[in-house]
């Protein structure tokens, strides 16, 4: 019997690594992971990494053929194979990642950001099937896009195209210190930590009574305050609204230097469905130039199921097989 190929898929994480092997269609035949915060040095930790893979493709039997290793990471640089300057991994500065990994084996070897890799698993196994033009905005801790223009995805002259997070929604000096260095940057705004923080502002400002005043900035996550907006709590429904028009906001200049058939929100805080989605919509479409009103579909992932990174990063090797 003929061996099944597949693609292994990589989503680096700051807190864990998981990877999966993937058939063409999306299946994945078995996936696994290991703690990357364990490791200091990014040696030791890649080694841990391909001895796992290996030990998980051995428990698969003879039957799989692995055709390459898709890699999908925070500041992934496709054109380099490395990872740079990531801010919440363990391993700092410029890491050559694809280069270390091919001391283990001679198989294609592809990194890119997360957000690129949500991107291209969106057009192979998601809602872009079919579509030349559309974006992937990810909402998770931060916020990431990836763009997809005339059928290709934009990675730019160095790899680092689409960082529309680190784009300004509040410029000036007193608005929001962001991770890059910055201020204003719209993932301060717009992203899970973006959520926290509108919260605690608009309660700071409102004696409205909420269920979520007693806890800190530590304890608050953005699924308490979704359940307490879906329970009707005043400050929350807030919350949600004011990131939606943010986004919004943000999504009509997108519209304006890109003009997609659709944008595709992906990550956890999209789980929010309509307390992100109308905002969003509603804002976008106010600020739209009339020429685009009415045109560009919003729309969830459909790749927002637990193992959408994996599938995202297992679709670059599938998509590098695919004629130019």
């Amino acid at each position: 019997m003929a061996k099944k190929d597949v693609a292994v898929g990589i989503d680096i994480g700051g807190t864990n690594t998981v990877f999966g092997f993937v058939e063409r269609d999306g299946k994945i035949l078995a996936d696994d992971s290991i703690k990357t915060a364990h490791y200091e040095e990014v040696e030791v930790y890649i080694a841990a990494l391909y001895e796992k893979i290996m030990v998980t493709a051995h428990k698969l039997g003879n039957d799989v053929n692995i055709i390459g290793f898709g890699v999908g990471a925070p500041m992934g640089n496709i054109n380099k194979g490395t990872i740079e300057h990531a801010a919440d991994l363990p391993f700092k500065g410029v890491i050559p990642f694809a280069e270390i990994f091919n001391r283990h084996t001679d198989l294609p070897v592809i990194v890119t950001n997360d957000a690129n890799a949500a991107a291209v698993g969106e057009m192979i196994y998601g809602g872009a099937r079919g579509m030349k033009n559309f974006v992937v905005i990810t909402l998770g801790t931060g916020l990431g896009s990836g763009f997809v223009i005339d059928g290709k995805l934009v990675y730019g002259h160095d790899g680092f195209a689409g960082e529309i997070g680190h784009t300004a929604i509040r410029p000036g000096p007193s608005n929001r210190d962001c991770g890059c260095g910055r201020k204003g940057c719209l993932e301060t705004y717009v992203s899970a930590t973006g959520l926290k923080r509108s919260l605690l502002k608009i309660m700071a400002d409102s004696l409205q009574p909420s269920e979520l005043r007693k806890y800190s900035f530590e304890e608050l996550d953005s699924k308490m305050i979704h359940d307490a907006a879906l329970n009707g709590d005043y400050i929350a429904k807030r919350a949600f609204t004011h990131t939606g028009r943010m986004l919004g906001f943000k999504l009509a200049d997108v519209v304006a230097h890109t003009n997609p058939e659709a944008i595709f929100l992906f990550g956890g805080l999209a789980l929010a469905k309509d307390l992100i989605f109308e905002p969003a919509k509603e804002y976008m479409e106010e600020n739209l130039l009339s020429i685009y009103k009415g045109k560009v579909k919003l729309l969830a992932s459909e790749l927002s199921t637990q193992n959408a990174a994996v599938l995202g990063a297992s679709s670059l090797v599938w998509s590098s097989r695919e004629p130019n």
